[in-house]
């Protein structure tokens, strides 16, 4: 698969995941969902970021 079409569906999902953080901070009381949506987020985007500068 083309490294560009990986690297946009992580960055889709990346902003999913972040969006998702930001409406879970203000709309549940438990803080541990939080945490793990954005540490999934910041695992996507470190995918991400490590095939970005693995192929060039």
């Amino acid at each position: 698969m083309n490294p560009d079409k990986i690297r946009n569906i992580l960055n889709v999902l990346f902003m999913v995941l972040a969006l998702a953080a930001i409406i879970v901070y203000f709309a549940v009381a438990d803080f541990k969902v939080f945490i793990y949506l954005c540490g999934g987020a910041i695992f996507v985007k470190l995918m991400e970021f490590f095939i970005r500068f693995t192929n060039r």
